[in-house]
């Protein structure tokens, strides 16, 4: 998800369009969930340092749309995104290792229907963190709560075409390319193509049944 939905400013809590969502738990607050190595939960306050420091880099906000300019920016987009959570429409896990506290990264879903059948997700690893596997396995969580609790039967995600690096991830966690959507991302004066990926619940069951059924949630 490489356009964020949430803008400084904007306070979108209680817009008419969110209020056909029925309430469930995790609109009250989001499930841990983990795997050997890496906990997610949701956001705090406290993370907005962290955030600030590895998700602000060139590196890693290249591809993405810019992220927060100072920790109190970070500090307003985590209580946006408790607001979004507890309408229904979105949730967002701060990603951190088993045994360490510190948020090292962030799991955005955002729904694209009434029904949040059909979502988008994003994501954005503090780089000292590439290569150590912490996405696959993070992503896969996410995975295992978009489909197996919220209900979704599509998960898209867009990629642009010169991130090498994201569009590897998508494809290793099986994502599907389904198109390039041209010149539909804009990063300061640029314009990229995308590639927009897609995964199904159907998909998912067929390629690791066990997974899709049993997420590690508590």
């Amino acid at each position: 998800m490489e356009k964020m939905p949430y803008q400084p400013g904007a306070d979108l809590s209680s817009p008419a369009s969110m209020t056909s969502i029925v309430r469930t738990d995790w609109q009250r607050a989001l499930p841990h969930v983990s795997s050997a190595r890496v906990v997610l939960r949701e956001l705090r306050s406290d993370d907005a340092a962290s955030l600030f420091a590895l998700l602000t880099t060139e590196e890693v906000s290249r591809f993405i749309s810019p992220p927060p300019t100072s920790v109190e920016g970070f500090e307003k987009f985590i209580a946006w995104t408790h607001r979004q959570r507890a309408a229904g429409a979105y949730a967002c896990y701060a990603v951190t290792l088993r045994g360490r506290d510190t948020a090292i990264g962030i799991f955005q879903l955002r729904r694209l229907d009434a029904a949040f059948t059909l979502a988008e997700w994003g994501f954005a690893i503090g780089s000292p963190f590439w290569g150590t596997g912490v996405f696959e396995e993070s992503a896969r969580l996410v995975l295992d709560f978009a489909f197996g609790v919220i209900g979704v039967r599509r998960l898209e995600a867009r990629a642009a075409v010169l991130n090498g690096r994201g569009n590897g991830a998508l494809r290793k966690i099986g994502a599907v390319q389904e198109c390039v959507l041209r010149r539909s991302f804009t990063r300061g004066s640029v314009q990229h193509d995308q590639a927009l990926y897609a995964i199904l619940d159907v998909d998912r069951r067929a390629a690791d049944p066990v997974s899709a059924l049993k997420p590690w949630i508590h």
